[in-house]
């Protein structure tokens, strides 16, 4: 397809150039380019079509990079990335060695800051703003926010911080979870069209001068100002928190988008601009399914029909999500929780089963967890659904709120290890070492989809706070028993007996390490529980074998092998080498998860390789 005048745009400066009538035409050649390239590529797709108007808008009034855009979680910087002298990478977005699907300091000078995680675009514009305050630069911050991000504890902390600072920030809210209303595409525009005029700003900051010396009037006229604005705008919460409020108005006209920014861009002080735009604008599956088309694998451009790849397995998502519709059919005190991620952790057909006992919290972590453990403590039985990443969020209410109290919580934790294409932000390689050092939890590893079921029945009768992590993608094809089975806690299983090397494995790398070991011949450990470990059998391998290998998709600092060597130390076994593997000191890059675990040195290969290196060192040792 040709694009000729996005062919022109390399950098905003050049987006600066073109006349205002032209970016109407820009927008549909953005749209389009980008429909094309994520056909092939996949990614987020929806939230990227509904700011294409936006983020023109803004780099065309802004000066960016100078003055700094900061993305809310980055689903929707695809534009922002084209834009910005990145188009002809788009071809590699999310693949090894390509560009990230959010944006990212490193990879270029207009990613002002990196985000993955939701809610934390106000608090970093604000520091921008106020730095902006002693440093005397002159630069603007703006802070692009979704209406989803908006249910975070962190995003009103930082209104209601900025509100008290005199910093000029403008936080854009991009609602895009209604559809745009004739008032607003026509009175609301009109209105925020005049409220962010040079005159009435004029008038407004004249007024208030007038009438500083006569607070009773000043403050009724305040007040009336509020009332009037609030019968026709949803602004007064904001207002509240001390920001000038404006909107809402339509994200997808350019014109009312360019008059409002530019007039906004002149105001001081904190700047509200609520704008409405409609998630996969421009493509109706996308329109009409916004979930389903949030992130996609490649599809037909033509009729969004997506190019499925045969799945030989269930994913674990999927387990988990038959699991709890099985276990509240069997339990009517199970309540399930997610933080906003209904889909993704697999609870649709459980919300549509059990809606009574469906909770999404939003994008709310924290709240997640301590909301659980007030269910708990009424004898209800609580399965919270949260990626290992997102988790990270709710630490200090995991030990405070439920593990102190001792508390039957069950965690159900997606995404663990490497994700692949979203990246280090997204990646769940640290749980296991920030979990284990808390006390009274059960952490456990199924090293396949059937041993998942059998640990989610096992945590959730467990008495206690407990937590079952397990990956993204599917499971290795074994058949899943119906039956609601548990397994012994802090009991491993020996999976092959072997000689002079012994794999004690916790997770998914099972496979690889039993294929290792049939080359090596070594014995196997199905290790399962991360805490309680089971020391009676570590200490039986350590007493019969010349080296321990741990392996684990987790950090190897503070995780399930630091957790071996402790128990060793602990029973001063000296004698017997140790090789701990895992994932390095780092955060890994986006790319195919094979290829990842390959490079960290996880799969069949890697194994063999390191094992047959330390055993050298070992004999060289000796001799």
């Amino acid at each position: 397809m040709n694009y000729p005048l996005l062919e022109q745009i390399d950098t905003p400066a050049q987006l600066r150039q073109l006349p205002e009538n032209s970016l109407a035409q820009l927008a549909t050649e953005l749209r389009e380019f980008l429909v094309e390239t994520l056909s092939r590529t996949g990614g987020h797709f929806a939230s990227n079509l509904g700011v294409i108007e936006l983020t023109i808008a803004l780099h065309y009034v802004f000066n960016t990079p100078y003055d700094r855009l900061v993305w809310d979680v980055g689903h929707q910087s695809y534009p922002h990335k084209i834009l910005t002298n990145r188009r002809e990478a788009m071809s590699s977005l999310r693949q090894q060695d390509g560009i990230s699907g959010f944006p990212k300091r490193t990879e270029s000078i207009y990613d002002s800051f990196g985000v993955g995680h939701s809610s934390t675009s106000i608090s970093a514009a604000l520091g921008m703003a106020i730095a902006d305050q002693l440093l005397g630069n002159g630069r603007k911050a703006v802070a692009i926010i979704g209406d989803g991000a908006m249910t975070a504890g962190i995003a009103f902390e930082a209104l209601n911080h900025a509100g008290d600072k005199d910093a000029n920030l403008l936080v854009i809210l991009n609602d895009n979870d209604m559809s745009i209303s004739p008032n607003v595409g026509g009175l609301s525009n009109y209105l925020a069209e005049i409220l962010t005029s040079p005159f009435y700003t004029s008038m407004r900051e004249g007024s208030k001068q007038l009438l500083r010396q006569m607070p009773t009037v000043r403050e009724l006229a305040r007040r009336t100002e509020e009332h009037v604005k609030g019968m026709m705008a949803p602004g007064t919460l904001f207002e509240e928190l001390g920001f000038n409020y404006i909107g809402p108005i339509d994200g997808h006209d350019l014109p009312i988008l360019l008059t409002a920014l530019k007039n906004m861009k002149v105001l001081e002080g904190p700047q509200f601009l609520h704008i409405i735009t409609k998630k996969g604008k421009g493509f109706p599956s996308a329109e009409k399914n916004p979930c389903i088309y949030h992130g996609v694998g490649a599809f037909n451009p033509k009729t969004g029909k997506m190019i499925a790849k045969p799945s030989p397995a269930p994913t674990y998502t999927n387990v988990f999500g038959e699991w709890l519709c099985d276990m509240a059919a069997k339990d009517e005190r199970l309540v399930g929780i997610t933080p906003a991620m209904r889909e993704g952790s697999g609870l649709v057909d459980f919300a549509e089963l059990f809606p009574d006992r469906y909770f999404d919290v939003g994008i709310a972590e924290q709240h997640s967890i301590t909301f659980a453990a007030g269910l708990a403590c009424e004898g209800l039985k609580p399965v919270v659904a949260i990626y290992s990443t997102f988790l990270q969020r709710a630490y200090d209410q995991l030990i405070h709120d439920a593990a102190l109290q001792k508390l039957p919580l069950l965690l159900a934790i997606d995404r663990a290890g490497l994700v692949g294409a979203d990246g280090p932000t997204h990646s769940g390689t640290l749980d296991l070492s920030y979990l284990r050092c808390v006390p009274n939890i059960i952490i456990m590893t199924p090293s396949n989809e059937n041993e998942c079921r059998q640990m989610l029945t096992t945590g959730f009768k467990h008495n206690g706070v407990s937590a079952v992590r397990y990956p993204r993608g599917c499971g290795i094809g074994i058949p899943i028993q119906s039956k609601l089975t548990t397994i012994p806690i802090g009991k491993a299983q020996l999976c092959r007996e072997g000689k002079k090397v012994a794999f004690l494995v916790f997770g998914t790398l099972l496979i690889f390490a039993l294929s290792a070991a049939e080359k090596l011949d070594a014995t196997v450990v199905n290790m399962r529980f991360v805490k309680p470990l089971d020391d009676k059998m570590v200490v039986k391998i350590a007493q019969n074998h010349d080296l321990l290998v741990t392996i684990e998709e987790n950090v190897i600092m503070g995780g399930a092998g630091s957790a071996v060597n402790e128990c060793l130390h602990h029973h001063q076994i000296i004698n017997t080498a140790v090789l701990n593997l895992g994932l390095p000191d780092q955060f890994i890059e986006h790319g195919d998860t094979a290829t990842l675990l390959s490079r960290c040195g996880l799969d069949e290969a890697g194994i063999i390789r390191a094992v047959t290196m330390r055993l050298n060192n070992i004999i060289n040792n000796v001799i």
